[in-house]
């Protein structure tokens, strides 16, 4: 009797996972995407552009009406003297709201889908700061408008008034991402607002904004010659109404570089964390 052995036979099977080649740039296109949408988001809520639109004008009405005979015993000179340094004030207020609409998105949980999504951890973040942009361009065209209805007058040439600008913006940038930091460690987004302004406060009015810096007190002397957005000031109306720029305005490069660098990845790490 003849036995016939049968082995059993193995099938070996080899999972073959499809990998797609990562395309490259791929957080820049992920943040631009999303900052897309956070710009298509700002544009169907315009009140959110109150305070970017109608408080500049009125900060100006106020400033020239009732300090300008004073100040400068002319409201047309004092407007000459105020509007590049207040657009710098306008423009970083208007950066407060990327915090406190960052702290809102994560507490209604939209950043919980984000992280679902095939893309970088970082992506939201960056985008949404990306998206805001929208409000420096709309605080500098809305103040330039009020000032030239008014009667101020760019006294170098339009190049030099566009780098103002683009100055003062890029200096905003960087600076919102103290905001965002405070928006990722803060629960509540009144919280956020709050520091927010406890922060912009001695950064602003702490300048020669509204008078001459010979005529302040030693002390606040000292803080003015300190502060980054004094140097930010003097470049705007130095390329603005003429003066020595180069100095301010190496000093504001080098003030929005060094914000950037360190409170850019405090804030990335914050958001890391929380999510």
């Amino acid at each position: 009797m003849t036995q016939t052995s049968q082995q059993p036979r193995t099938t070996v099977t080899r999972s073959v996972v499809a990998r797609s080649p990562e395309r490259p740039f791929a957080l820049v296109r992920h943040s631009l995407a999303l900052g897309r949408r956070s710009l298509i988001k700002t544009l169907r809520t315009p009140e959110q552009l109150l305070d970017v639109t109608l408080q500049p004008i009125i900060f100006t009405l106020v400033y020239v009406y009732l300090l300008g005979g004073a100040v400068a015993g002319s409201t047309h000179d004092y407007l000459q003297f105020l509007l590049p340094a207040i657009l710098v004030q306008t423009v970083l207020f208007g950066g407060m709201a990327t915090g406190v609409n960052l702290n809102t998105d994560i507490g209604k949980g939209v950043f919980d889908r984000f992280r679902s999504l095939p893309i970088g951890r970082s992506a939201p973040l960056i985008g949404s700061v990306l998206g805001d942009l929208i409000r420096y361009v709309v605080a500098t065209v809305s103040l330039m408008t009020t000032g030239f209805v008014l009667g101020f007058r760019i006294q170098t040439d339009p190049l030099s008034a566009l780098l103002a600008c683009l100055l003062v913006i890029t200096f905003a940038f960087c600076l919102s991402w103290i905001f965002v930091l405070v928006g990722m460690l803060v629960r509540e987004p009144g919280g956020v607002q709050g520091i927010a302004f406890l922060v912009l406060f001695p950064l602003t009015f702490g300048t020669s904004m509204i008078a001459p810096k010979e005529t302040l007190p030693s002390w606040l002397q000292a803080w003015v010659n300190v502060n980054p957005v004094s140097h930010v000031m003097e470049a705007s109306r130095a390329l603005m109404t003429g003066g020595a720029a180069g100095a301010h305005v190496a000093w504001s490069l080098g003030f929005s570089a060094l914000l950037l660098a360190v409170f850019a990845p405090l804030a990335v790490r914050a958001y890391r964390r929380r999510s």
